[in-house]
């Protein structure tokens, strides 16, 4: 009896090794929560004015008349701004990456430099954008305008630009390596020296008008998916099609 108490004595704060970590995780666990707790209440402030720098990541912008405000440098990180009017704002290298922009108006924007990666831009109004050097790769922008846009090396990789109108749009260096340019309208648009089109979709892209001669990626079967005319000119080595011109399109 006496040695059994003295070795419960010696022994009285000993605690067996599972028990030990348990606890480590259990106070692992408390930490992260009180970390993620911290993070959440230096979280966006959806409730916040327009400003540069300013943090809407995640919020709800749907349907708002917030035209010619300073965004420049912001965060709008999956941000939406499904129907809202953003005409004349500065988004000057403001990060949008994942915004829904659906029906949204940009028209008449500064974005230079500005990431639009993965946006949802369905019938968005971009036109008279100038978005330089912007990024929009990945980007769904069916029937998008960006008639007089200034998209000087913008890069539309593997976006969806189906019906897209870039009708007296300033696209010199532009990227649309494998981006879906299926009847989107390029006749009109501006550009001097290479346009790449590596791997893009071009069925019945309307290209009537245009000098190609220089743009890069260009196969004969994109040229004879697409639709030109007597005044497109294309790259040594590739022909007009017999088809061309193509019908109007009415839709």
């Amino acid at each position: 009896m006496v040695l059994w108490a003295s070795a419960s004595a010696k022994h009285a704060g000993w605690r067996p090794s599972w028990a030990v970590k348990r606890r480590g995780i259990v106070l692992c666990l408390i930490g992260l929560t009180v970390s993620g707790l911290a993070c959440s209440a230096a979280a966006a402030d959806c409730k916040s004015l327009p400003g540069p720098g300013v943090d809407w990541q995640d919020c709800n912008k749907r349907q708002l008349m917030i035209g010619g405000s300073d965004l420049k440098g912001g965060n709008l990180v999956d941000t939406d701004f499904a129907s809202t009017d953003l005409s004349g704002a500065d988004l000057t290298a403001a990060n949008l990456e994942k915004a829904t922009l659906v029906r949204a108006s940009l028209a008449g924007a500064k974005a230079d430099k500005a990431n639009f990666s993965r946006v949802e831009g369905y019938r968005g109004n971009f036109s008279g954008i100038s978005a330089e050097s912007a990024l929009f790769v990945s980007s769904e922008l069916q029937r998008a305008d960006f008639s007089g846009a200034r998209l000087t090396g913008a890069d539309f990789e593997k976006a969806e630009l189906g019906r897209a109108n870039f009708g007296k749009a300033v696209v010199t260096g532009t990227r649309f390596s494998v981006a879906n340019l299926s009847r989107a309208d390029l006749s009109g648009a501006v550009f001097e020296g290479p346009i790449d089109f590596d791997r893009a979709f071009l069925f019945l892209t309307r290209i009537e008008g245009l000098d190609l001669s220089a743009a890069t990626g260009l196969t004969q079967d994109q040229i004879d998916l697409a639709c030109g005319d007597a005044a497109t000119k294309l790259p040594a080595g590739l022909a007009a099609p017999d088809k061309w011109p193509c019908p109007p399109d009415d839709d």
